[in-house]
């Protein structure tokens, strides 16, 4: 474990960084998950209900989990070892016995009783039970669903990939999904799932958890339906501005046009930005500094085009 001082340049300033090498062969496997985990995050939590040939029924959650496939619709994740003493659970043990599980997705009026169903009780207790959660039948398997949780997702499980038998090596368990339930009260208006209702939670290290609510929720503009001009196409003065983050280069550069001259010219005889460039003659450094805040202000509201145009008033 060492520390050192990064050095990187953006545009005419030297920045500094301090960072922290550390080698994992120095670690035991306690520490790897305490900063893996709070790094990697935040992880949506695969709630799996299996079964076993007897009929015991399990129900516990991992946070090593997410889709990673639609055609097949496969998700993956991961039972690991325990990291005390390398053994495994009762979830991956079901599921080599009988190939079959339900993910149900877990939002904030479930997490404390997920939470309690992730305590290592014996084989064959039922966390349903201990957990205070209803079982509901599914269709096409055999372990039930959970009639609380907003989506369930029936899986056959087509592989266990073992990555280890050390403490704390994790199973892949590669699950494609059959069939989905959806509560209906989750739904828009257009049958698709409303992300606002969802109320996503998801895992963090330690006990922290995290809550997708609506006043943190933001959208960012996808750049594959066009080709952004990039940030290395911004002008100088623009890229390395004292007031614009590295999120606002970002809009910027996803844009595939810029504002036309017409445009800009419109835009500077507004009375607002009219206003701030007569007051701003001869100081071309607090011309730009103004303008620069407008642009901030208009990037922060998702008004890009508008920003650009800002930017390029002169």
């Amino acid at each position: 474990m060492s520390g050192k001082i990064c050095e990187i340049l953006k545009g005419n300033d030297k920045l500094f960084i301090n960072m922290l090498t550390i080698k994992i062969s120095s670690l035991s496997p306690v520490e790897i998950q305490s900063y893996l985990n709070a790094a990697i995050a935040p992880r949506p939590i695969c709630f799996a209900s299996t079964i076993d040939t007897e009929g015991n029924i399990n129900l516990s959650p991992f946070s090593y989990f997410n889709l990673f496939s639609v055609n097949p619709p496969v998700c993956v994740f991961s039972p690991s070892r325990r990291v005390r003493d390398s053994t495994t659970k009762h979830t991956l043990e079901n599921l080599k016995a009988v190939p079959e599980c339900v993910i149900n997705i877990v939002n904030y009026d479930m997490v404390q009783q997920v939470s309690l169903a992730s305590v290592e009780y014996a084989k064959g207790i039922n966390e349903f039970i201990k957990s205070g959660f209803t079982m509901l039948p599914s269709e096409l398997v055999k372990p039930p669903r959970v009639a609380e949780s907003p989506v369930h997702l029936e899986c056959l499980v087509k592989d266990i990939i073992t990555l280890g038998v050390a403490a704390g090596a994790g199973n892949l368990v590669i699950a494609e999904i059959k069939l989905i339930h959806i509560n209906e009260a989750v739904l828009d208006s257009d049958g698709k799932i409303d992300q606002v209702k969802m109320d996503h939670v998801a895992r963090l290290s330690g006990d922290w958890y995290c809550r997708v609510t609506p006043d943190n929720l933001f959208k960012v503009a996808k750049p594959n339906k066009n080709i952004g001009i990039g940030v290395d196409a911004i002008p100088f003065a623009i890229l390395n501005s004292k007031i614009l983050t590295g999120n606002n280069l970002g809009q910027l550069g996803n844009v595939e046009v810029l504002p036309s001259d017409n445009e800009i010219d419109a835009y500077a005889k507004l009375p607002e930005i009219k206003e701030l460039l007569d007051a701003t003659i001869g100081d071309s450094q607090v011309r730009e500094t103004q303008l620069h805040l407008k642009a901030k202000e208009l990037l922060d509201a998702g008004k890009v085009h508008e920003a650009w145009t800002a930017l390029l008033v002169v």
